[in-house]
């Protein structure tokens, strides 16, 4: 067990993943690559691999894939004292393909060990003593008790005066719009940095009027940061908007874990002690550097790599 605290805490499900090899569909393939996903754990390794302290718990099945989901975040420098692993219910998984050139993702998540997870499974005081607790709106899209549980980790955050960051990570096949919205607002309400992608945006607020979403989004007490509008970040600060554009990546391979990519970047950023706007630079980088190898996770950088790109002012086109 870890006596300290990491910084950063955040949670949620992480779910084993099977590809098959470059563009095949599953029906076509013989064999699966194996890998594991999931928006926090993503999150957790982009942050340790940029030198942050942080730690990833969740419920897991006591099965290979749970424990080759703990062994790798462990390998990776994040604190996984936290994490638990169920005898009652297996990991999650999910299958990716390519299909007609679009990208299909099965999930197979339906009582999973995280499906699982209670109030009263969380430990008070590893939450209490971190700077920051990071969330997406995953979690409460998994069940009525993780709803609960992530309501529970926010209330004891905000009475520690621990940060949060909130990222809402809308996922419709799991739930409706309308459900999303009722669960999500508020919790954006909670937050201290809200990292919402344009196009969710549109969706949490039911308007395409940009000038409306700013309105409701300078009410939050939050720092919001709006991911993709056109090919640039907002950042909406105490009134105050920043536009920054998109740091270009060579080459587009995989699209999957850029949003996590750029989560991690931004909150690495921000434990360093750089302004919202200059942790944003930091985030474009490291999601530009994500989308160039396939993963949800293995093409994170390191530090020492974003820091070169960082300081080489690199946002000329070449």
């Amino acid at each position: 067990m870890h006596v300290s605290t990491p910084e950063i805490v955040t949670f949620g499900e992480s779910m084993a993943l099977f590809m098959p090899q470059e563009h095949k569909s599953i029906e076509r393939a013989a064999t699966l690559e194996q890998s594991f996903g999931g928006a926090e754990s993503n999150v957790a390794i982009g942050l340790a691999r940029l030198g942050a302290s942080v730690g990833w718990f969740g419920s897991l099945g006591d099965d290979p894939f749970g424990k080759i989901i703990l062994k790798t975040l462990r390998g990776e420098g994040v604190d996984v004292s936290r994490a638990q692993l169920s005898t009652e219910a297996p990991t999650g998984m999910m299958f990716r393909e390519h299909v007609a050139g679009r990208l299909a993702v099965h999930y197979f998540r339906k009582h999973s060990a995280a499906s699982r997870m209670l109030p009263e499974q969380l430990d008070e005081n590893y939450i209490r003593s971190a700077k920051l607790l990071h969330v997406t709106g995953i979690t409460a899209a998994l069940s009525e008790d993780c709803r609960r549980t992530l309501r529970r980790a926010i209330d004891i955050a905000k009475e520690a005066g621990v940060l949060i960051s909130f990222d809402p990570n809308l996922r419709l096949k799991l739930w409706s719009i309308e459900e999303a919205r009722e669960v999500l607002l508020p919790f954006a309400a909670d937050a201290d940095y809200f990292l919402p992608g344009w196009d969710e945006l549109k969706l949490l607020y039911d308007t395409d009027d940009y000038e409306h979403v700013k309105a409701q989004l300078t009410q939050l007490k939050a720092v919001s940061i709006i991911k993709g509008r056109g090919d640039t970040t907002v950042v909406l600060n105490n009134g105050q908007e920043e536009s920054l554009p998109f740091y270009p990546a060579e080459q587009v391979v995989d699209t999957v874990g850029a949003g996590d990519g750029f989560c991690a970047g931004f909150l690495a950023g921000i434990m360093k002690g750089l302004s919202p706007v200059e942790s944003v630079r930091l985030a474009s980088i490291n999601g530009s550097l994500v989308v160039q190898m396939r993963g949800d996770w293995e093409a994170l950088p390191e530090w020492s790599v974003v820091e070169q790109r960082l300081s080489a002012k690199a946002w000329v086109e070449r």
